[in-house]
């Protein structure tokens, strides 16, 4: 007799109680080292921690070898923009954290430190993680509402000497575009060709049409959409960062964007895609509808109002999702052993490159098994690597690793 279907009632108490037992939260600390005897106790702190001290002091850089800093990465919030639920203040935000961190420890082996920080303004979150950066080998800003986040990210890249990664832009552009190249070829189409419309100016569309435009898209085929409609040069209500996407147009509303693209990314909101603006599109389209929990159109109306189409969501439950795990553990993993001092855009091409190439290459059997499927083979369905793919810890780190290497 088969299990009936979870309730939302009862998922949301699995979720509670998941967080909530045996212990609460999800991270922990623990020791490293022994200390033991008294022997372990003396060179685990006085008097034996003045000579580590003594070398760092001497020489900055040893704190590598002497501390945890090259394999700490701080995750910072001020719970602004969190997930999907908007601004609920620092501390709603640390489960997310938290949770960043299991994903940082499982998928890659980086230590994290969550740090909710209660500070609004630009000027004050740069502040409070510059004063704090000496502990990490690199920063990843998380949840952080646009604007400000572009400006907090841009001031702490020039002052600080370690990577600092907002993955909410750069995390999502990468998957975005390893899976659109993916989807693309598959549609025997080229993104310097391909008309492409974005629903969604905040950090992870205008981040994402940037890595885009980076790797061949052309800037004068990208039709950004706002919640006011298309972002063209007739607008006078634009801030400096989507003026420069701007596009002199009679295009005004998102259905006469869509009418013969090739290309949709939603990072958005719910249910504003219509069955007919798919329709619409040109040939063999591209969707990728990634608005959490309810993309901007589901998949059965998507592929009800058009049957050559390539579908991808942020969900799990149905093909191609576009999962940031795929990216912020190995990218960060791969500029902490190369001792980066910035996470560039070099690096972060070669981290699309390396997880569009993976997904074109057969599927080992460890992951058809993690996910009890019998077969997975690059096509409409398959377009990024999944997340448990064993893989990933080797191709990606080490693409990054190479790029870092040619930008010194």
């Amino acid at each position: 007799m088969s299990k009936a279907p979870a309730t939302k009632a009862t998922m949301k108490q699995k979720a509670l109680d998941y967080h909530r037992l045996p212990k609460p939260g999800k991270l922990s600390v623990e020791s490293m080292k022994p200390c033991a005897t008294q022997n372990e106790l003396s060179l685990a702190y006085s008097p034996g921690v003045a000579e580590p001290v003594r070398e760092i002091a001497k020489h900055p850089k040893t704190a590598y070898d002497y501390t945890n800093k090259g394999n700490l990465v701080a995750v910072i919030s001020n719970g602004t923009a969190i997930l999907g639920l908007g601004n609920l203040g620092p501390l709603a935000s640390k489960p997310v954290m938290e949770g960043k961190g299991v994903l940082f420890k499982r998928f890659a082996g980086v230590d994290v430190y969550d740090i909710e920080i209660n500070a609004k303004t630009v000027k004050d979150v740069v502040k409070v993680v510059e004063a704090i950066a000496p502990t990490f080998g690199g920063i990843n800003l998380e949840d952080i509402a646009a604007p400000e986040c572009f400006e907090i990210e841009a001031q702490l890249k020039k002052k600080l000497d370690i990577p600092v990664f907002h993955d909410d832009q750069h995390g999502t552009a990468v998957i975005i575009c390893a899976g659109l190249l993916n989807a693309l070829h598959i549609q025997g189409k080229q993104l310097s060709d391909a008309k492409i419309v974005c629903l969604g100016a905040g950090a992870a569309g205008l981040a994402s049409m940037s890595l885009l435009v980076a790797m061949g898209a052309r800037k004068a085929n990208i039709t950004l959409v706002d919640s006011k409609g298309v972002v063209s040069r007739a607008r006078t209500d634009l801030n400096k960062y989507k003026k420069p996407w701007a596009r002199a147009t009679r295009l005004k509303t998102l259905a006469d964007a869509m009418n013969g693209a090739d290309v949709f990314v939603g990072v958005s909101g719910p249910n504003l895609v219509s069955p007919a603006m798919v329709k619409s599109m040109a040939e063999r389209p591209v969707v990728f509808a990634l608005a959490n929990p309810d993309p901007e159109i589901s998949p059965d109306k998507a592929h009800k109002a058009r049957k050559d189409l390539i579908m991808a969501t942020g969900r799990s439950d149905y093909p191609n999702q576009v999962n940031n795990v795929l990216g912020f553990p190995y990218i960060f993993r791969g500029a902490l052993d190369a001792r980066a001092k910035a996470i560039t855009q070099d690096m972060l091409i070669a981290a699309v490159k390396a997880l569009a190439e993976l997904a074109r290459e057969k599927v080992p059997a460890a992951v058809l098994k993690a996910y009890n499927v019998k077969k997975l083979a690059f096509g409409p369905d398959y377009i990024l690597p999944k997340p448990f793919d064993p893989r990933l810890i080797d191709r990606v780190p080490a693409a990054i690793v190479k790029a870092a290497k040619k930008s010194k």
